[in-house]
């Protein structure tokens, strides 16, 4: 690090888009809406496609604090806590107000007996009140624009609580003003240092003791400017923080501990809003695992979602996952102070062959490219260092050049070369003088370049001056502790720029309006139903999605005629409402070449099904399709995303290695291809030991199409499952041989 060691709409939002002509259908989960009087700009589904950033300018530094239930009594938690409050409201220049109804003062300072007494009216009341729910009603009429509960017992509890919890956020949607909290502390109102200068880090923590590790690195010259402890997030939630950093001229990153996302459409547009501004969001989401879900929704009341889900959609829109907060600090603070990379080579330089072998080995497998110098810039390296040494990239410089004149060249030829964007040199070590002289040539190094120069110290002892004062005091150099922390924060930031160089924002090309598709989609849902196959694919082709030629049928004789009209050799399928697994059931046949084949299957398929007592709407001859790669392209509803579509390799390949990607709608061309580049069965597509490669953009298309069919038919369609789709040779397109869909 630099200079460091390390489901549905609420009524009144319906009301609200109703009133602009729209008719929301389906779940936008949402609580923080816009005025009656604004318009909405809303996709096919009726979900916003723009959130304004919350004006929490009288938040961060208000003119005027309420404390409510303030105390100068010994002894009293309330004490402490009124004390903070107004050291921190003379910091930032604010009229604190305290309100209690038995103190003349607290102190020192006039005390009223209720919020109705107040001199003026306040930006900010903070409850230090076990029941904030009685004191929001009189807030709402004093026109308080913001208030902080500290309070808990709420949704973190259980039912009880979280029927609390819902009784307090719609007495502040009715109030009109702006709530932090409840379950949150005083983080927002800690000490921050103004003696540093540079781009600084927006803290976001729902748990506010695991914001720690960040708050601290201010001792170490990295500046932070603003903390939101969003604990149950009644009202204001984390998204409403990231939109706000993310029009902040001195937020250079924005760090976030999540324990559970309230909203996660609104989460997408504020990540949306950070990368168009090119602000990085680095963000620990736990929840990854079932007890660390179970955990997080003990502490804070969320939804945590699932974390497939979460996670695809944090890459989609350039949010940062790291693991731990050690990675949270360090990731945070080089994004937040480097500067935009001048290229992508990344050169590792070391006083030791082992040392820059292993670095490099595990970068590489990071995914970050060490290229090879060119001979020039090698030739070059070798006037300094022995001709017998290493130089290709990692270089290795064999110690002693560092202790000398030389030192210095080599650090300098190596930023010279206009394909090295990043220097990374590991120190493992501490061996004065020479880490003393090698550690200086690298800050004066970075002084005189825009190029970033990253150092990993591993001494574990850490009081060494090369470290403490060389390393620590420049504002240029990344400092790390750790090979891993080091590569996970330079792909990180190389990424970064790459993502936000190319970033469109997918909620600028959604579709408004409805396909004529959806017209024709309609007709076919049948509500809390399954679709029988025939009935799943005429709602595919009602899309354009190709299946194969096929009829349904109810006598041998018929089956018999529409093999002769669909082609030898065919395909017959038991076709029914109830049937998700035909295949187990041993109601598929293929391959049929003859009316005699024919006739038999059709026989058995009934009579199997009469066996099984599962009903059927017909017998389906399908067309056989034969060559080409089975692929899965599938619908599912997440609990915080609502539609999701995925993609993977199909037949019994998606039950045995899961290999899958996800992706949130309104998504674009460039994220359907992403998802395929994504599988580890990729190689697939490409044509493998003699295969022709596939038609990648005919399975580009039906990805678009069924997201298209995602968000028209929202939560009307709880699943759709197209599995195989068969994707045929380059330029033959993609055919749906099977689908399941099932109905809200």
């Amino acid at each position: 690090m630099l200079g460091s060691t390390h489901g549905t709409l609420t009524t009144d939002f319906r009301a609200r888009v109703e009133a602009c002509g729209e008719t929301p259908r389906t779940a936008v989960h949402s609580t923080a809406a816009p005025s009656a009087e604004d318009t909405v700009a809303l996709d096919v589904s009726g979900r916003p496609l723009h959130a304004d950033a919350p004006d929490l300018d009288r938040f961060f530094r208000p003119e005027s604090v309420a404390v409510i239930g303030a105390s100068d009594a010994d002894g009293r938690p309330n004490t402490g806590i009124t004390r903070q409050l107004i050291a921190w409201a003379e910091r930032v220049g604010a009229r604190l107000h305290p309100v209690h109804p038995t103190r003349a003062t607290v102190f020192g300072l006039p005390c009223h007996a209720s919020v109705a007494d107040l001199p003026e009216q306040v930006d900010l009341a903070v409850l230090l009140v076990a029941d904030p729910l009685p004191i929001v009603e009189q807030l709402a009429e004093a026109k308080v624009k913001f208030a902080v509960a500290f309070a808990s017992g709420f949704a973190e509890t259980g039912d009880e609580g979280a029927a609390a919890q819902a009784r307090l956020g719609a007495a502040v949607r009715r109030s009109g003003l702006r709530l932090l909290g409840p379950n949150t502390n005083l983080n927002a109102f800690e000490k921050f240092r103004d003696d540093l200068d540079g781009p600084a880090i927006a803290l976001i923590t729902q748990s506010g003791h695991q914001g720690r590790p960040v708050y601290t690195l201010q001792e170490l010259g990295i500046r932070l400017s603003h903390w939101a402890p969003t604990g149950n997030e009644a009202d204001l939630e984390t998204s409403d923080f990231i939109s706000y950093f993310a029009e902040q001229p001195e937020v250079g990153a924005i760090a976030c501990y999540v324990e559970g996302l309230k909203d996660g459409r609104q989460f997408l547009l504020a990540a949306d809003r950070a990368a168009r501004n090119g602000v990085p969001v680095v963000a620990v989401k736990v929840g990854r695992t079932e007890t660390g879900a179970r955990m997080a929704a003990s502490h804070t009341g969320k939804l945590t979602g699932a974390d497939t889900v979460v996670d695809a959609a944090m890459r989609q829109f350039g949010v940062i996952r790291v693991d731990g907060l050690d990675e949270l600090q360090d990731t945070a603070a080089l994004l937040a102070r480097a500067r935009k990379p001048l290229a992508d080579g990344v050169v590792v330089y070391s006083i030791s062959g082992g040392t820059g072998a292993h670095f490099s080995d595990l970068a590489t497998e990071a995914g970050i490219s060490i290229p090879t110098l060119s001979q020039a810039k090698q030739d070059e390296l070798h006037q300094w260092i022995p001709s017998y040494l290493g130089v290709s990239n990692p270089v290795d410089n064999g110690g002693h050049p560092v202790g000398d004149w030389r030192g210095r060249k080599i650090i300098d030829a190596i930023l010279a070369d206009p394909s090295v964007g990043v220097l990374i040199c590991p120190i493992t070590g501490p061996f004065p003088p020479m880490s003393d002289k090698l550690a200086q040539d690298l800050v004066d190094a970075a002084e005189q370049t825009d190029k970033l120069i990253c150092v990993i110290w591993g001494s574990p002892v850490g009081t060494e001056a090369a470290y403490r004062t060389t390393l620590l005091g420049s504002s240029r150099v990344a400092t790390f502790r750790t090979f891993g922390n080091c590569i996970t924060a330079v792909r990180a930031y190389l990424g970064h720029h790459r993502f936000t160089a190319a970033y469109r924002s997918p909620f600028e090309d959604a579709p408004r309006t409805t396909s004529p598709s959806f017209r024709k989609a309609q007709a076919l849902m049948r509500p809390g139903q399954q679709l029988s196959e025939h009935a799943a694919k005429q709602l595919l082709r009602a899309y354009g999605i190709r299946v194969p030629r096929e009829q349904l049928v109810t006598s041998a004789a018929a089956a018999v005629r529409a093999a002769g009209l669909v082609g030898y050799p065919v395909v017959m399928k038991a076709s029914g409402p109830q049937l998700a697994h035909k295949t187990e059931l041993g109601l598929v046949k293929i391959g049929l070449t003859s009316a005699s084949q024919i006739r038999d299957a059709y026989r058995e398929l009934t009579d199997i099904a009469r066996y099984e007592n599962v009903p059927l709407d017909g017998i389906l001859v399908c067309q056989m399709v034969e060559r080409g790669i089975e692929m899965v392209v599938g619908v599912t509803q997440d609990d915080l995303f609502g539609p999701t579509v995925t993609v993977g390799l199909g037949g019994v390949l998606v039950e045995v290695l899961h290999d899958v990607a996800v992706r949130v709608p309104p998504f674009g061309e460039d994220q359907a291809r992403a998802m395929l580049a994504e599988l580890r069965g990729h190689a697939l597509l490409e044509g493998v030991r003699g295969a022709p490669p596939a038609d990648v953009d005919a399975l580009v298309e039906v990805i678009l199409r069924v997201q298209r069919m995602a968000m028209e038919l929202g939560d009307d369609l709880s699943e759709l499952d197209i599995n195989p789709l068969m994707v045929l040779p380059r330029g033959q397109g993609a055919v749906a041989l099977d689908a399941l869909a099932i109905c809200h």
